[in-house]
C-alpha cells in the first residue's frame, strides 16, 4: 500500500457517526446517514443528499468510519473521514482494500492478493433540507462527485479494463418523513466503474458513462434504531467478469451522539469467478 495514503492504519479502529441527537448541533440522530463504501455520507451502499457531520449552517462538522464487509469468498476493509461545512459542502476521503483471499491463488495472482484504491469525494447541497422541509413535499437534494485511483494498473489493463482511474457523478434526492419515521433516498450515478473501481474503469463491453440506479429506504424504531434496505445496480464493462447489481438490509444503532454501529446483510452477487457472493456489513462510526 502506498505511504501517501496512510489514513487505513490510522483509522482501522474508527469510523463516522449516525446522527446528532437534537442539542446545540440542531441535527437529530438516525437520520443524516452513516458514511457508504466511498465515503461519502449516506447508506452502506449508496450516498444520500443530507451533509455528514453534525455540524448546521453555521458550523462544521466531521466525521471518520472503519467498516469491513466479509463475503464467502473475499473481504473488503474500508476507512475514511469526512468533513461537513455549514450543512452545504461534504469533502470525504476514503480508501479501500480487496482481498482476494484464496481466489487470489486460483487465479495465479497469490494467495491473499490485494487491491487498494483510494477514493476523494465532494458533495454539495443545491436544495432543500431534508429535517426543516419533512413537512413539505420537497426533498434534499444533493450533487456529488467521487474520483477513485487504483493501484493494479497493469492488471487491470489484462483484465480488459480501460483505465485505473475515473470519476463517479452522482444526484441524490433524500426526503424524510419526520412524523412517521421513514426516510427514503434516490441516487442517480454516472460511471465507468467495475465493481466500484476495484477492477478498474471501462472495459471490453463498454467503455462510456452510462446511469446507474441507487435506492434506500429507513425507518427508524426508535430515535437510536434504525432498520432499512439499499440497492445499487451496477454496469457491467468486462466480458471476462460479470458484474451483478447489490443489494442489502441494515440495522443502525446510535447509543450516543458521537458513536454508532452499522450491521448488515448484503449479497454482492457475482465477483469475478465467484457467483452468490453474500455476508456480513460491519461499521462503527465516531463523529462530532
Amino acid at each position: 500500500m502506498p505511504a501517501r495514503a496512510p489514513i487505513f492504519l490510522a483509522l482501522a479502529a474508527l469510523s463516522a457517526p449516525a446522527f446528532a441527537d437534537g442539542n446545540s448541533s440542531g441535527k437529530l440522530l438516525l437520520t443524516g446517514g452513516v458514511s457508504q463504501l466511498e465515503g461519502a455520507a449516506g447508506g452502506g451502499l449508496t450516498p444520500w443528499a443530507v451533509i455528514g457531520g453534525y455540524g448546521t449552517r453555521d458550523q462544521i462538522g466531521g466525521n471518520a468510519f472503519y467498516t469491513r464487509v466479509s463475503l464467502g469468498d473475499y473481504h473488503l476493509d474500508d476507512a475514511g473521514v469526512l468533513i461537513g461545512i455549514h450543512d452545504r459542502l461534504e469533502i470525504s476521503i476514503a480508501q479501500q482494500r480487496f482481498n482476494t483471499e484464496h481466489v487470489g491463488a486460483l487465479l495465479g495472482l497469490g494467495e491473499g492478493f490485494t487491491f487498494a484504491q483510494d477514493v476523494y469525494g465532494v458533495k454539495l447541497r443545491v436544495a432543500g433540507e431534508a429535517v426543516l422541509d419533512s413537512d413539505r413535499a420537497m426533498p434534499q437534494i444533493s450533487i456529488g462527485l467521487q474520483y477513485k485511483r487504483n493501484n493494479r494498473g497493469a492488471l487491470l489493463a489484462a483484465i480488459g479494463a480501460k483505465d485505473d482511474s475515473g470519476t463517479d457523478f452522482y444526484v441524490s434526492a433524500t426526503k424524510l418523513f419526520l412524523a412517521q419515521g421513514v426516510l427514503l433516498n434516490g441516487t442517480l450515478r454516472f460511471t465507468k466503474a467495475n465493481q466500484i473501481g476495484i477492477l478498474g474503469f471501462g472495459g471490453d463491453r463498454h467503455n462510456s458513462y452510462r446511469p446507474q440506479f441507487e435506492l434506500s429506504a429507513a425507518y427508524l424504531l426508535s430515535r437510536k434504531l434504525a432498520i432499512g434496505a439499499e440497492y445499487r445496480s451496477k454496469p457491467d464493462n468486462l466480458g471476462i467478469a460479470h458484474e451483478d447489481d447489490w443489494k442489502d438490509v441494515f440495522l443502525a444503532y446510535a447509543p450516543t451522539r458521537n458513536v454508532s454501529v452499522t450491521v448488515a446483510y448484503v449479497d454482492l452477487g457475482n465477483i469475478v469467478i465467484k457467483d452468490h457472493q453474500r455476508g456480513v456489513y460491519a461499521s462503527l462510526q465516531v463523529g462530532f
